[in-house]
């Protein structure tokens, strides 16, 4: 009869459905360098945030605008978007928002106006050095009609109206008597890094619940969501820096996923699927990822425009778009992706041509050469330093091509990389590159790029870092097409400022443009429900509709 039971409760297990998962490992390549939501822009952070908060408008998978905290997307048909005259004569605008009523504060602290009107306080001093202060600075009043709806009233009219000038919530139940205490040293003494596990600062589907600085965040779910149950009772982001290592820890199982965003590089994932696809699915998602080169214009040999383009003819972005990626990551032809709808083929071309970049080179005064590096009248070398993300194996191969295409055009390249952690969140705020920076931009659909070509947001002591134009570019036309394009309500008459803005961009190079990245995204096959978007929101917006199956 024991025999007998035995059988029969082995026979049960094996027909017994497997224990659902219900904690989740993803790989990641990046250590945010603070936890707050306004304070540095690093995609590692936003890929945290977006599972523990969530913002007020998002574009979705298709790249259409909607809301998440608000309950109505405001918009001038419905009334809850209005034109209004300002004192001056001039247009300004009147946006109406509601939050979502369950939204509440992991603490249980219902989120309200009070912490919008917090955020804006934190957004508008300039000693809190927030990188894009912009949209706090036009916003000249804000209504509160009660604790969950308010009425931004704004100094000027905006195509992005209903996006561009609200700002997400910050818990001032906790973190303004940080912020009044001292707003120069505040993004020192935030909570969000002090204090980061305190339920009160997420109203998400998840809270962050462990930090271990450098290694991984664990995610816990928010008991006070309001929205779809999140499935995973634990989500743990793990930081591995070297994507040779990220890939070994996925097959070891050390990982579940590793995350499209800041994972493997496109050439580490096609071979990974000819290898593992029987367990994993592999998706590529091209989108608004741009590859580039930033220059530093206070650089005595990178102030002469003259060489700033014979950098770029000397490259042949072509042959490592088709050698490197398979030519599945289009050259960029200047900042907007082709697949933006402002996108413009009326520019000036670089086409690989070493002959032409040498003869500017020449006449920019480096037309002697010695040992194989050209040299100026004073004998001084034509040296320039390269930086990135260490570990990064992609952008280290990518370094070493252009290093020896570089080399062939007599342009000696000393490569100094760094930690992601210190390149993203100390060197690039800080303009602490002698010479040239890569790394990425990823941005919404038609995104002005005001913090980082903009004159007003070069990003100082002076200004506490506020602004993201690490290059230093200062170009009065420029300048003026950005404010242009952002009042520009006619789509016809924005596409021509459009393209004017990347006429100059593509003159001027300020950046090196290399190409638009398109991600892979390696899913463990019983994992459902990440859909990338191939611009800046991040697939986490959506974390709560992952399961396992």
């Amino acid at each position: 009869m024991r025999r007998l039971a035995a059988a029969i409760l082995f026979l049960l297990a094996l027909a017994a459905p497997a224990a659902a998962k219900d904690e989740l490992v993803i790989g990641i390549t990046q250590f945010p360098a603070t936890f707050h939501p306004m304070i540095d822009a690093m995609l590692a952070k936003s890929y945290i945030l977006s599972a523990a908060l969530r913002p007020f408008t998002y574009y979705d998978k298709d790249w259409k605008l909607r809301c998440m905290l608000c309950t109505e997307l405001p918009t001038i048909e419905n009334g809850k978007a209005k034109l209004e005259t300002l004192a001056d004569g001039k247009k300004g605008l009147a946006v109406t928002y509601t939050i979502q009523p369950g939204a509440t504060w992991g603490d249980g602290t219902p989120v309200t106006t009070d912490d919008v009107l917090f955020a804006w306080d934190v957004g508008k001093n300039p000693k809190t050095g927030v990188p894009e202060a912009d949209p706090y600075l036009h916003v000249t009043k804000i209504d509160v009609i009660d604790k969950k709806t308010f009425t931004l009233h704004v100094d000027k009219v905006h195509f992005e109206y209903n996006a561009y000038f609200v700002f997400d919530p910050l818990p001032a139940h906790l973190d303004r008597k940080n912020f009044e205490a001292d707003p120069a040293n505040y993004r020192r003494r935030t909570a969000y890094d002090t204090d980061t596990t305190n339920p009160g600062l997420y109203y998400g589907p998840y809270r962050i619940a462990q930090v271990v600085p450098g290694s991984h965040v664990v995610l816990e779910p928010n008991p006070t969501w309001y929205g779809t149950k999140p499935y995973f009772k634990r989500v743990t982001i793990r930081v591995i820096e070297n994507t040779a290592a990220l890939e070994a820890n996925l097959l070891s199982g050390n990982i579940d996923y590793i995350a499209g965003e800041l994972g493997l590089s496109l050439d580490q994932g096609l071979t990974f699927e000819q290898r593992h696809a029987d367990r994993f699915a592999v998706q590529y998602k091209a989108g608004l990822v741009y590859e580039h080169i930033d220059l530093n214009l206070d650089n005595p040999i990178l102030k002469d425009k003259r060489v700033r383009q014979a950098l770029l003819y000397g490259l042949d972005r072509e042959t490592i778009s088709k050698q490197l990626f398979a030519g599945k990551q289009p050259v960029a032809q200047s900042f907007v992706s082709p697949l933006d709808w402002i996108a413009t083929s009326n520019l000036p071309k670089y086409p690989y041509d070493p002959g032409r970049a040498a003869s500017l080179l020449d006449a920019a005064g480096w037309s002697e050469m010695k040992n194989g590096v050209r040299v100026d009248a004073a004998g001084e070398p034509l040296r320039l330093e390269l930086m990135t993300t260490a570990g990064n194996r992609t952008r280290e191969t990518v370094e070493l091509v252009l290093q020896s295409q570089w080399k062939k055009i007599g342009v000696d390249i000393r490569i100094r990389n760094e930690p992601a952690r210190v390149f993203s969140g100390q060197t690039l705020r800080q303009r602490g590159f002698s010479a040239m920076a890569m790394y990425a931009w990823i941005s919404s659909p038609e995104n002005v790029p005001r913090s980082i070509l903009s004159s007003n947001s070069i990003p100082s002591a002076a200004n506490n870092q506020t602004g993201q134009n690490f290059t230093g570019f200062k170009n009065a036309e420029a300048d003026s097409l950005l404010d242009k394009i952002e009042v520009q309500l006619d789509r016809q008459k924005r596409f021509a400022l459009w393209q004017r803005l990347q006429e100059i961009y593509m003159d001027e190079l300020p950046v090196l443009p290399l190409y638009f990245r398109a991600d892979p995204f390696i899913i463990p096959k019983w994992l459902t429900g990440i859909e990338p978007t191939g611009h800046s929101g991040s697939t986490t917006l959506a974390i709560e509709n992952w399961r396992a199956q």
